[in-house]
C-alpha cells in the first residue's frame, strides 16, 4: 500500500479544521462580546488549546502507532469500554455530524445562485466518500487538491482585507479597555463554545497512523504544523472581517464573510465569496469521510458485532465502514438542524477529547514524541475543556442529555458485545 507524506497528513488536519466554524462563528460571538481584543483573545485561546491537544495526540500516536486514534489510545490506557465508547460516538456523531453540518452549510452558501434546495450538499455528501473507496494514494491526491484550494482561498481573502481600507461606518474595530471586563462575562464562555468547534479536527492525522510513511517523525510535524498554521489564519481572518463590517451588520449573522466582502468588493463579488466558501467545504467533507471510517474499522477488527465492517478491499480500504459512515451522515443531514447537530456533536466530542487528553497521563515512558511540560499542559487542557463541557450542558441541556444518552447506549452495546482477540489494546511495538 502506497502511504502518504506528512504534508498530506497535515493537509488532512487543515481541511478538517477549516470548515464552517471560521466563516460563521463571529456573528454569534458579537452577540455576547464586541471588543476587538476580546474576539482575538477568544481565537488565540482556542488555538492554544488545539495546539496543546495536537502535542498530546502526537505523543499518543507515536506511542501506540496504530490506526484508530482515540479508540486505540483509550483502550490501551484506560479500559476497552472507553475506547469502544469513542468508536461508537465517532460512528454515530463524531465524524458523521461534521460531514452533515458541512453539507448543510454548503447548501446555504451555494443556493443563492444554484437555487437547488438540498441537492448540492446531498450530492457532495454521497459522492465524495466514493473517492476514498479507491486507494489511499487517490484519497491523498484528492485531499491535497481541495485543501490547497481552501488555504489559497482563505489567504487570498486575508490579503484582500489587508490591502483595502474600510469606510468609517463599516468597521467593528474597538480597541478600548472594555475587553478587561468582557473576558469575565458569561458571554465569553459562550463564545468559546463556537471557537472550540471551529478548531475541531486538529487531531485528524492521528486516526490514519498506519497510512503515514514515517509516523514517528511525520505525525508530530503534521499535527503541530497544521494546527499552528490554522491558528494564524483564523486570527487574521477575524481581524479582516471586523475591519470591513460593523457590529450591527455582523451580530447574529451566519454568513459573515459575505457581509464583510460585500462591503469591500460590492454585492456581486460578495455573493461569489459565499459560493467559494461553499466549495471549499468539499475538503472538509472529504477529510472526515476519510478518517471517520478508520475508527470504525479499528473497532470492527476487535469486536464480533462490528466484524463485518473490518473487511478491506484489494487496496486495503475499509469500504463497508465508509458506506456505513456515509449512511449515518445522510440521516443526520436529512433529519437534523444545523445548530442542533453542531451542539449535539460538540458536547460529546468535547467530553471524549478531554478523556483522551487525560489518558495521556497514563503513558509514563514514551517511545516517540513527548508532550513538552507534561503534565502541566494536560492539566490546562482538561480544566478548560471540562469548563466548556459544563457550560454547554448548562446552556443546552436537551442536546447535551441526548449526547449522554447516546454514550450510555454505546456502553450497553459494549456489555453485550464480544472481543475477537485478546491483545488488541497493547501498543504496536
Amino acid at each position: 500500500m502506497k502511504k502518504i507524506s506528512w504534508i498530506t497528513a497535515g493537509s488532512l488536519v487543515v481541511a478538517n479544521m477549516i470548515g464552517t466554524g471560521v466563516f460563521t462563528s463571529l456573528g454569534f460571538q458579537l452577540l455576547e462580546v464586541q471588543n476587538t481584543w476580546t474576539i482575538l483573545i477568544l481565537w488565540i485561546v482556542g488555538g492554544i488549546m488545539a495546539l496543546i491537544g495536537a502535542l498530546v495526540y502526537a505523543e499518543l500516536g507515536t506511542y501506540f502507532r496504530k490506526t484508530g486514534g482515540d479508540y486505540i489510545f483509550l483502550s490501551g490506557t484506560l479500559h476497552p469500554s472507553i475506547g469502544y465508547l469513542y468508536a461508537w460516538i465517532s460512528l454515530t456523531v463524531g465524524f458523521s455530524a461534521p460531514i452533515a453540518i458541512a453539507a448543510m452549510a454548503m447548501n446555504d452558501y451555494l443556493n443563492p445562485i444554484l437555487n437547488a434546495g438540498i441537492l448540492p450538499g446531498l450530492s457532495f455528501l454521497v459522492l465524495i466518500p466514493l473517492v476514498h473507496m479507491v486507494s489511499v494514494h487517490r484519497s491523498g491526491q484528492f485531499q491535497n487538491l481541495f485543501t490547497l484550494f481552501k488555504i489559497t482561498f482563505l489567504i487570498a481573502l486575508i490579503a484582500l482585507g489587508f490591502a483595502y481600507s474600510p469606510s468609517a461606518s463599516n468597521s467593528a474595530f474597538d480597541f478600548s479597555d472594555s475587553w478587561k471586563s468582557e473576558v469575565l462575562l458569561p458571554g465569553f464562555s459562550v463564545s468559546l463554545i463556537y471557537v472550540f468547534y471551529a478548531y475541531t479536527g486538529w487531531n485528524s492525522a492521528a486516526y490514519i497512523l498506519e497510512e503515514i510513511k514515517n509516523p514517528q517523525k511525520d505525525l508530530p510535524k503534521a499535527l503541530i504544523g497544521a494546527t499552528s498554521l490554522v491558528l494564524i489564519l483564523y486570527v487574521l481572518f477575524q481581524w479582516i472581517v471586523l475591519k470591513h463590517a460593523s457590529v450591527d451588520e455582523l451580530s447574529g449573522q451566519v454568513q459573515i464573510a459575505e457581509i464583510a466582502f460585500h462591503n469591500l468588493l460590492g454585492f456581486d463579488w460578495g455573493k461569489w465569496i459565499g459560493i467559494l466558501i461553499g466549495f471549499q467545504l468539499i475538503a472538509t467533507i472529504s477529510g472526515y469521510a476519510w478518517i471517520g471510517p478508520r475508527i470504525t474499522y479499528a473497532m470492527a477488527k476487535d469486536f464480533k458485532f462490528w466484524s463485518p465492517l473490518a473487511k478491506l478491499n484489494s487496496n486495503h480500504i475499509p469500504v463497508r465502514a465508509i458506506l456505513l459512515n456515509t449512511l449515518v451522515s445522510l440521516v443526520l443531514f436529512l433529519t437534523g438542524s444545523f445548530e442542533q447537530v453542531m451542539i449535539y456533536a460538540g458536547f460529546v466530542l468535547q467530553v471524549m477529547g478531554t478523556i483522551t487528553v487525560y489518558s495521556s497521563l497514563k503513558v509514563k515512558e514514551t517511545t516517540g514524541f513527548k508532550t513538552p511540560f507534561k503534565p502541566y499542559l494536560q492539566y490546562i487542557y482538561i480544566i478548560f475543556s471540562t469548563a466548556i463541557s459544563i457550560y454547554i450542558f448548562w446552556d443546552k441541556p436537551i442536546e447535551s442529555l441526548a449526547g449522554i444518552g447516546l454514550m450510555v447506549l454505546g456502553l450497553v452495546i459494549f456489555y453485550f458485545d464480544e472481543k475477537n482477540q485478546q491483545e488488541a489494546y497493547n501498543p504496536g511495538r
